[in-house]
């Protein structure tokens, strides 16, 4: 079951104002990208579902983080029916990311009291997940809406929390503009860890990466 309750996840979330998101189906090669994650200054992490045996490599990363990364905050993401969110909150998800709005998953996860973060893309699927208890929204895909829409919906909205996912890269132009619109947080992935990091075993790049987005954060808030 998680070990932080959905009231911690959001603030963690509102603090650092970064989620990295990734899969692999390695486990050895997942354990090492989250303690880069995690040297790197992120407290938070989503694991994506998006392959074979999936929820064994997160099982076995949950307890690796429960042991050897105890600020870690780990929760999973690209989930798309009650069911699977069931299994991944029963294997240590904190926090569960869908891509769309599925009022069967919000049920499954308020009745835990597990943050979740839905995949919205109008103001009508916004309003209507923070009717069923959502704390921070999913913009997705990002990249498609822009800066534009989080500053368009926050001026009717301004107790509305947003995370853009997709369109999301560690560079100070980029997130300047997401928080400057008024982005509660960015989840962020293949820009931040990439494919070719991963594949050559560069983690110490993944970690700078990190360090570097969390920095321009910072700079762009204050």
């Amino acid at each position: 079951m998680a070990r932080f309750t959905r009231i911690h996840v959001a603030n963690i979330m509102k603090e650092t104002g970064l989620v990295p998101l990734f899969f692999h189906n390695d486990i050895e090669v997942a354990k090492k990208v989250t303690k880069a994650c995690y040297d790197g200054g992120a407290r938070l992490l989503e694991f994506t579902s998006r392959g074979d045996f999936a929820q064994e490599v997160f099982g076995a990363l949950s307890k690796y983080c429960n042991k050897e990364l105890p600020d870690m905050v780990i929760g999973v993401g690209s989930v798309t029916d009650a069911a699977s969110a069931s299994t991944y909150m029963a294997l240590g998800a904190n926090f569960v990311v869908t891509p769309v709005l599925r009022e069967d998953i919000a049920i499954v996860c308020n009745r835990r009291k597990v943050m979740w973060s839905p995949g919205c893309g109008s103001l009508t699927e916004i309003c209507r997940a923070e009717e069923l208890g959502c704390e921070i929204v999913k913009l997705f895909p990002g990249g498609t809406y822009g800066p534009g829409f989080v500053k368009a919906i926050k001026g009717p909205q301004p107790w509305t929390s947003v995370m853009p996912t997709g369109g999301v890269s560690p560079t100070e132009e980029n997130l300047k503009g997401w928080f400057d619109a008024g982005a509660t947080c960015v989840g962020m992935g293949s820009k931040l860890i990439t494919k070719s990091m991963v594949a050559s075993g560069d983690y110490d790049g993944i970690r700078a990466n990190c360090v570097k987005a969390l920095e321009i954060i910072r700079e762009v808030r204050s």
